[in-house]
């Protein structure tokens, strides 16, 4: 099974429409729950009076802030939202009170009776401003003025290295904020019985929603389950409990009644958790040849109004920014800080996708300042298998060298840079990821993920997994594993997942964990069926276990020609000599973490790295950049399903397009959003998208399941800077502002430069 394309497990029910996605349920009683949200950037809340729509006919509950005081987050460090604004609204757009009524139209008019007594404060909207402000707090914790975490990390000898270094570097480069553009919207269904609460959520991660729901409902957690149905994208706007989970939980209790809230697409840009928008100064020094010597980056994060993922997406920028090259030394500070925005979170790749390009395409710059092929610096300075970064960063596998090559060669690098026509050119760039955070967001003992296979009768077996399946396919992934093992064919596997009641404990799709460490505990789980398979077939048989081996679906003397048991036939003989037929498995990471303050992020039990090359056009007179093609090659270890793989690339490669030329996440100056709608925000359709070649490259990391790694989110880094670097060869001009906009680049081109 492993290596050959397999067809995904849930794809007739997507393609023929029957797939339950979490609005398409529909409970006996149902209510339908809306959000009532501030009109204002920042306010204090003086008073809710909610008699007008608790009277009107139809309305079965109301809730505020006052009914959910305990504040929740995803990070430890970073509990300061709750579900419905207490004392003071962040943003425009931020909950206030919520109600449940009979019908859409009813909850509507509610909202509308609503009155809120606000008290206007000053909002900052600038994260220069935040920096240095003290007159305005928005929130308590910040560190200082509206800081939420300073970062200031220095490994190996920077002076030195700059002082060898025979070409010094400094650029300014910034990345405008961007939108996760989940086809589907958030939506939970909340039903609170006599047995307990059952929330169905579209979530990356049913265990921690199931946390916080305990801890915000001061509910026992036996008491509630959380279900994850079929889910339309996430991207990591899904990927941390989010306040209609909880209100219709609360609303539920309330009425004792099912409570449906579902997004319209505005409240999902006023959800965001989407990329920061960053302001960064990068330094890098040299040798003749090109070889890097020190690096000295520094960056501001405009992180919105509460924390979310965001000290996880500072440390990111800094930690990842040493791979996939040979840094000797390095110094990295950072700031997060508070705006009176959306807040910002974990966006596909978060933390290394804009520090990545402004690496990428400084080192383009560095090699046209030396004469350079910017193949050649990048593979004179590639780390690789065995290596550790200066910052303790462990390199179990590497195909780096390999992905620039491929990528290289699919454009016809070495004839066609610098010898296009006017206007056209190509260019290229790096990049690597992690495959899963070494630590868990919060201290504990479990393994990261754990599974549990049971085997039937009928031949069949099903996997038990707490992974999230949010598109990428990790449900098709775990059913491809536990087939390989127990030499099933795909359709004899049955896969239960994202369900706390029946599950187990995984920690969610995030960081791009799933393959690695749902895989490993998956194999580990069918590899202990198998065993104790045969140790009841061996009994039965009258033959030692060693002899025994499996082939397709059947147990036989190895080397023999007639099977001697059928898989059916070997669980009912295990069974009946009163072994029970379950395989357990679970995946720690072994101790990765630096031996310096912050060194818990960054490390992970393997890194994925790939590199890409854009092919453009440049229409000077617009400045309208058009992409032909990106060739997109990935080291994902080894590929367990490569046609799913190969859309992951895909997926990945046009996403870093859409961050490139066109999409932009941010408020005016009263701190409304600019774009609400898919009409405002412009992302790539497929009549958009460029042709995208993905080339894997397997380098079988030793630890990864048969040999695999991530491909979900390192694939989107190299594909921007490529973009940018192919501008540059087109029209002679650098690019140091995303997203790359026609009056941008026809400046540029007046100038002469950048």
């Amino acid at each position: 099974m492993i290596g050959k394309s397999q067809p995904r497990i849930d794809g007739v029910s997507k393609v023929r429409g029957t797939a339950m996605y979490t609005d398409d349920i529909r409970l006996p009683g149902m209510l339908v729950g809306k959000l009532l949200r501030s009109p204002h950037a920042h306010a204090r809340v003086l008073h809710v009076d909610t008699s007008a729509a608790e009277a009107l006919p139809g309305v079965k509950a109301v809730i505020t802030g006052r009914d959910l005081p305990i504040a929740y987050g995803m990070l430890p460090v970073s509990q300061d939202e709750h579900a419905l604004a207490v004392d003071v609204v962040r943003h425009v757009g931020e909950p206030v009170a919520a109600v449940a009524a009979m019908d859409e139209r009813i909850a509507s008019r509610a909202l509308d009776l609503i009155n809120v007594d606000y008290e206007l404060l000053p909002a900052i909207l600038d994260p220069s401003e935040a920096l240095v402000r003290n007159d305005v707090k928005i929130q308590d914790r910040a560190v200082e003025a509206n800081v939420e975490r300073r970062v200031r990390l220095v490994f190996g000898d920077v002076e030195d290295g700059f002082r060898r270094a025979v070409h010094v570097r400094k650029d300014r480069f910034t990345k405008k904020g961007a939108g996760h553009a989940s086809l589907e919207p958030h939506a939970a269904i909340a039903s609170f019985t006599q047995d307990g609460l059952t929330l169905w959520t579209a979530t990356q991660v049913p265990h921690y929603v199931h946390r916080t729901l305990a801890r915000v409902l001061q509910m026992p957690m036996e008491r509630i389950r959380v279900i994850k149905p079929t889910l339309g994208g996430g991207f990591g706007g899904k990927g941390e409990p989010m306040p209609l989970e909880l209100v219709a939980s609360a609303l539920a209790v309330r009425c004792g009644r099912p409570v449906k809230i579902t997004y319209d697409r505005e409240e999902v840009f006023f959800t965001n958790r989407g990329r920061h928008a960053y302001t960064m100064e990068l330094e890098t020094g040299v040798t003749a040849e090109g070889l890097i010597t020190a690096v000295r980056f520094s960056c501001l994060l405009d992180g919105g109004a509460y924390g979310s993922f965001g000290v996880v997406t500072l440390y990111y920028s800094g930690q990842l920014l040493t791979l996939p090259y040979h840094v000797p030394a390095l110094e990295f500070q950072g700031a997060r800080v508070f705006t009176n925005k959306p807040a910002c979170g974990a966006q596909r790749g978060h933390g290394g996708v804009a520090p990545r390009f402004a690496f990428e395409v400084q080192l383009d710059r560095i090699a046209s300042d030396l004469g350079l092929d910017p193949v050649e610096i990048r593979l004179r300075n590639q780390v690789r298998s065995g290596d550790v970064t200066i910052n303790e960063l462990k390199v179990t596998s590497c195909g780096f060298g390999e992905c620039v090559e491929a990528a290289a060669e699919a454009v016809g690098w070495s004839r066609r840079r610098g010898r296009l026509p006017r206007g056209r050119g190509v260019g290229l760039a790096g990049g690597a990821y992690v495959s899963g955070a070494a630590l868990p967001i919060y201290f504990n003992d479990m393994p990261h993920s754990n599974v549990v296979i049971t085997a039937d009768r009928d031949g069949g077996v099903t996997v038990l997994s707490g992974a999230a399946d949010i598109g990428q396919g990790s449900d098709t992934m775990l059913a491809l594993v536990a087939a390989e093992v127990l030499s099933l064919p795909m359709e004899a596997v049955r896969v239960v997942a994202a369900d706390t009641g029946i599950t187990p404990v995984d920690l969610g799709s995030y960081s791009s964990r799933v393959t690695f460490m749902a895989g490993n505990a998956c194999r580990q789980a069918a590899e202990e069926l198998r065993d104790k398979l045969f140790a009841g077939a061996a009994e039965k048989l009258g033959l030692a276990v060693e002899d025994l081996e499996l082939r397709a679906g059947v147990i036989q003397k190895i080397s023999a020609a007639e099977p001697a048991m059928s898989f059916g036939e070997a669980v009912a003989a295990a069974e009946g000599a009163g072994v029970p037929l379950t395989g357990v498995g679970g995946y720690r990471p072994p101790d990765l973490a630096g031996r310096y303050k912050g060194g818990g992020v960054g490390p992970s039990p393997a890194y994925s790295f790939g590199a890409h090359a854009a092919e453009v056009e440049v229409d000077e007179l617009t400045g309208e950049v058009r992409v032909i093609r990106l060739a997109a090659a990935h080291d994902l270890g080894r590929a367990l399903n490569p046609v799913a793989a190969e859309g992951q690339v895909e997926g990945a490669a046009v996403m870093g397009f859409g961050e490139t030329l066109l999409e932009i996440h941010e408020v005016d100056g009263h701190g409304r959003l600019k774009a609400s709608d898919f009409l405002e925000y412009k992302f790539p359709t497929s009549l958009d998208a460029p042709e995208v070649e993905s080339l894997l490259v397997e380098s079988n990391d030793p630890q990864g399941p048969f040999g695999a790694k991530e491909v979900g989110e390192g694939s989107l880094h190299p594909a921007i800077p490529a973009i940018i670097n192919a501008v540059y060869d087109a029209a002679g001009v650098w690019i140091h502002d995303l997203p790359l906009q026609p009056h941008t680049v026809r400046a540029a081109i007046s100038r002469g430069g950048s």
